[in-house]
């Protein structure tokens, strides 16, 4: 039986030190940008090790509601996107994008731009997640759009022609994925674009990335992260072409592993991602040298060896969807761990510190709420049984902490299928 198909899974301690080399699916971020440029590209696109995932997905399915030809995933990973140049050949659709951040927030921009009839809505969750700031820089650039209800959340309606502005601002500090989407539809504006981002900008290396894809795609642009105001800048006349383009293993997934060495001792070896890697969060092993552990980068692989021993104070605002997997660490070393600058991981699949500090408190540990992150203190722990919120990180975190704690189980684990519908049946690796 497959495991994710199980009501719950109950995690086996670790007997003795672990030593794996693995390599995660293709990343969810860079996935769903790359379909998106190689969908309003000119010409054929063909990605590879493409994430087949709930969340990519429901982005290939939106884009084939729009008429833009994509093919199945095949055995390898590898996908054909045929371009429509800008012009999705279905101006109207209901999209339902389930609870996918990136793919409503990156079609919002791109539809708004684009002009037409769409609604984009979601499951409930999706409807209490805020994408008013998007709505409204839009807005600024002529686009006829709004949110259906008054909370500034979806679902998102569309209605009118193309966008004709070419000048707007956004704010930065609840998801810098609403500065991503505006950046890759700019290409799809008649002139001289530029975005000036208001107030701090969180996840700033996901911003980085999208820049790069875009590059890769064949669309030049200025963006400065370290001048205030951060600013944005494309010049018109520019289009996406497509292209070959290999897709990086998840650096979020592969979190997952690093911090099993960490916690369990021994060596965690992930091929595949370097230091200089798109993804911000291969910065999580650094986290993890704090600790104590010892990080040896070479350049096709990064190996996490030794287990953590000390607390740490950091900020993890531009690696936040690592925070639950830290904060699983955190529950073996001596002292405190505090986790800072991720106020807005409150406002994604769950609450992920507020719901987070309830699970780490039912392991036995002590855990307190900070207006921009949490404090976990190591105690005494014991076996439970883990309430996941239907979020993915959750699952996938907590279960780390049964390598070494017995007793613990994973309720929903089949909620890992949103990004690494493989990631129970990959944690069996560390038996072996």
């Amino acid at each position: 039986m497959d495991q994710q198909a199980k009501s719950e899974i109950e995690i086996r301690p670790v007997d003795g030190p672990i030593d794996l080399t693995i390599q995660p699916p293709g990343s969810k971020s860079i996935t769903n940008r790359a379909l998106l440029c190689a969908a309003i590209a000119n010409g054929r696109s063909d990605l590879a090790n493409v994430l087949d995932s709930d969340d990519t997905q429901v982005m290939v399915h939106c884009l084939r509601q729009l008429g833009v030809d994509v093919s199945e995933v095949d055995s390898q990973g590898k996908v054909a996107v045929t371009g429509c140049g800008g012009n999705f050949p279905n101006s109207s659709a209901d999209l339902f994008v389930e609870n996918s951040g990136t793919t409503i927030r990156f079609l919002t921009a791109v539809l708004g731009v684009h002009g037409g009839e769409f609604r984009l809505s979601g499951i409930d969750r999706m409807h209490q997640r805020p994408i008013g700031p998007l709505v409204e820089a839009l807005v600024k650039l002529g686009a006829n759009i709004k949110t259906e209800s008054d909370n500034g959340c979806p679902p998102v309606l569309i209605n009118g022609d193309a966008a004709d502005g070419s000048n707007t601002s956004i704010a930065g500090d609840v998801s810098s994925q609403y500065l991503s989407g505006l950046m890759m539809a700019t290409p799809m504006l008649k002139h001289d674009a530029r975005i000036q981002l208001t107030g701090d900008l969180v996840s700033k290396p996901y911003v980085q990335m999208t820049q790069q894809v875009m590059r890769s795609f064949g669309v030049e642009s200025s963006l400065d992260l370290d001048r205030e105001p951060i600013e944005f800048c494309l010049a018109a006349s520019q289009g996406y072409s497509g292209i070959k383009y290999l897709i990086e293993p998840d650096a979020s997934a592969a979190s997952y592993f690093w911090a099993a060495a960490a916690i369990c001792g021994g060596r965690a070896t992930v091929t595949g991602l370097n230091k200089n890697a798109l993804q911000g969060d291969v910065g999580f092993v650094e986290c993890l040298q704090q600790m104590g552990c010892n990080v040896i980068y070479e350049q096709n692989q990064i190996t996490v060896e030794g287990k953590a021993t000390r607390g740490i104070d950091i900020d993890m605002g531009n690696i936040s969807d690592t925070v639950q997997t830290l904060a699983a660490v955190a529950l073996f070393v001596d002292g405190e761990t505090t986790i800072r600058g991720v106020a807005h991981n409150r406002v994604k699949e769950t609450d992920r510190i507020g719901d987070l500090i309830s699970e780490l408190r039912r392991t036995g540990a002590g855990a307190e709420e900070l207006t921009d992150g949490l404090i976990i203190q190591p105690g005494t722990l014991h076996g439970a049984t883990i309430e996941t919120y239907n979020d993915h990180r959750m699952a996938m975190s907590m279960a780390l902490v049964g390598l070494r704690q017995p007793g613990i189980t994973i309720s929903n684990p089949g909620c890992t299928a949103k990004t690494y519908p493989d990631f129970f049946d990959d944690l069996q690796r560390v038996y072996v």
